[in-house]
C-alpha cells in the first residue's frame, strides 16, 4: 500500500482520515414514502463516472434528508462496495447511500486535486489492496481513512487542477469522437443486417415491406424441423472436450476463452458438435437470449444444455445466413414477444424457436447475402479494432497524466 516515493521534498504525504473528514452514506427507510421527494438528489455508484455530479434520479424529502448524510460542496465520492473506485465530485449538496464513502477536503486541499487524485493509479491500487477478502469486494470507512495522499500548497494543487484539466480536455474530447464512432459502427452494423434480410442489399429495386422476387416467408421450423437441447451433465474444469456455453457466444462465432469440458463418451457421442452447427441461447438474461452461434469446426466440442442446436435442411437454408438472421433486430424483437419468463432470466423453448419467421431467398441468393455481410462486417471489425485499441491508448495516457500530476512530474515551475 506504498505511495509514490519520487515526490518534492515540501509535498506532504498523509492518510486521509488524519488530514479530511470521511463519512460512509446512509438510505433512509424505504417503507415510509415520505422519506423520498424532490428535495436533495440521492447518489448512487451507477451514478459515479468519474465527473463532477449536479443531479440524480432518485430524491429525498426534507423529512428523509435528515435521515441522511448530505455533502457539501466539492466533496470527493468514492464508490466502497463491489466496483470499486468509481468517483464524482458533487456541485450542488447531495445525499448518498452506504456503497459509498465520501471525502470532505480540509481547509489545506482543493477539492478537485483530491477528486482527480482518487482517480490516480496509485489511490485505486491502495483501495483494491484495502479490499476484504470476500465474494463482494468491500472497504469500509476506517481501511478507507488509511489512504495515503500525496500534496503540496493549496496554490500548487490549483496549478496541477489546472494543468490536468486541460490535458484531460483535450483527451476527452478525442474520447468522446471515438465512442461516437463506436455508437455509429454499431448501429451501421444493424443496417447491414437488416438491408440484408430485406433483400436490399443484393437487390437494386425492393420497395419498402415487400420481398424480392423469389423469396418468400417461412417458420424456422418448416426448414430447420428438429432442435436439440444440450448436455445438462455438470462440466469440469479439465477433460478430454470443452463444453460450449452460452458465455462462449460473442458476434454470431464461438470465443474459445473460458472453457468448461468432459470426460463423458455417452454425451460427447450424443452431443458431439459437426461443422456448420448452429446453436441458438434459449436461457438467459433479456439481453442474451436469443443469441446465436455457428461452430466452425475449431476443435471437437459439445454443447450445453442451455444452447439448442438448429438442425437444417442444407439444400433450403445455408448456416451462416440463418445465424445472421438469428442476430438481427427484428429476430430479436421477435423473440421478445414471445419469450417466457423465469426469476432474472427469459426462456425461449424449442417449439417457440421453430415457430420464428424468417425471409427466405433461393440458397444460391442466400450464399450472395452471406458474402457480401462478410465483406462489409470485415471492414467493421477493422474499424472497431482501431477505435478499441484508441480508446485503450487514451486512457492509458490518462492515467499516465494523474499519475505524473500526484508524484509532481506534471508542474515543474512549482508555485510557492
Amino acid at each position: 500500500m506504498s505511495v509514490v516515493k519520487d515526490i518534492p521534498k515540501h509535498w506532504e504525504v498523509k492518510k486521509l482520515g488524519d488530514e479530511c473528514k470521511c463519512v460512509t452514506g446512509t438510505t433512509p427507510p424505504k417503507n415510509d414514502a415520505k422519506n423520498y421527494g424532490n428535495d436533495i438528489p440521492f447518489v448512487k455508484p451507477p451514478q459515479l463516472f468519474d465527473k463532477p455530479i449536479d443531479d440524480a434520479h432518485e430524491k429525498l424529502s426534507k423529512k428523509g434528508s435528515n435521515l441522511a448524510r448530505i455533502l457539501p460542496i466539492n466533496s470527493i465520492l468514492v464508490t466502497c462496495i463491489g466496483n470499486l473506485g468509481r468517483t464524482a465530485i458533487n456541485k450542488i449538496p447531495v445525499a448518498f447511500n452506504q456503497q459509498i464513502n465520501a471525502i470532505i477536503p480540509s481547509v489545506n486541499l482543493d477539492g478537485k486535486f483530491l477528486f482527480y487524485q482518487a482517480q490516480s493509479p496509485d489511490f485505486k491500487n491502495q483501495l483494491e489492496s484495502l479490499s476484504a477478502a470476500t465474494t463482494v469486494a468491500i472497504v469500509n470507512k476506517g481501511k478507507f481513512e488509511t489512504i495515503k495522499i500525496n500534496f503540496p500548497l493549496l496554490p500548487e494543487q490549483q496549478a496541477i487542477v489546472a494543468k490536468i484539466e486541460e490535458l484531460l480536455s483535450d483527451l476527452d474530447n478525442g474520447k468522446q469522437q471515438l465512442q461516437t464512432a463506436q455508437q455509429q459502427l454499431k448501429i451501421y452494423r444493424q443496417s447491414l443486417l437488416k438491408w440484408a434480410f430485406e433483400g436490399k442489399l443484393t437487390n437494386k429495386d425492393v420497395k419498402n415491406g415487400e420481398l424480392p422476387k423469389g423469396w418468400k416467408w417461412v417458420k424456422l421450423g418448416e426448414i430447420c424441423p428438429n432442435v436439440e437441447y444440450g448436455s445438462a451433465t455438470k462440466s469440469k474444469k479439465v477433460g478430454k472436450v470443452p463444453v460450449l456455453r452460452m458465455g462462449n457466444i460473442q458476434k454470431g462465432r464461438f470465443d474459445w476463452n473460458d472453457l468448461v469440458f468432459t470426460d463423458n463418451d455417452e454425451e460427447i457421442n450424443k452431443y458431439l458438435l459437426k461443422k456448420n452447427d448452429v446453436l441458438f441461447n434459449r436461457t438467459n438474461s433479456a439481453e442474451w437470449v436469443g443469441k446465436t452461434a455457428i461452430y466452425k469446426g475449431e476443435r471437437p466440442a459439445i454443447f450445453a444444455g442451455y444452447l439448442i442446436r438448429i438442425n437444417r435442411i442444407e439444400k433450403l437454408i445455408d448456416a451462416d445466413y440463418l445465424t445472421y438472421y438469428l442476430n438481427t433486430h427484428a429476430a430479436k424483437q421477435y423473440g421478445n414477444t414471445v419469450r417466457s419468463f423465469g426469476v432474472n432470466q427469459s426462456n425461449i423453448n424449442g417449439t417457440k424457436l421453430k415457430a420464428y419467421p424468417i425471409p427466405l431467398p433461393p440458397l444460391k441468393e442466400q450464399h450472395h447475402i452471406v458474402k457480401e455481410l462478410e465483406s462489409k462486417l470485415t471492414v467493421c471489425d477493422k474499424i472497431e479494432e482501431t477505435i478499441s485499441q484508441s480508446l485503450q491508448q487514451a486512457e492509458t495516457l490518462r492515467q499516465s497524466i494523474l499519475k505524473k500530476a500526484f508524484s509532481g512530474e506534471l508542474v515543474k515551475n512549482h508555485v510557492s
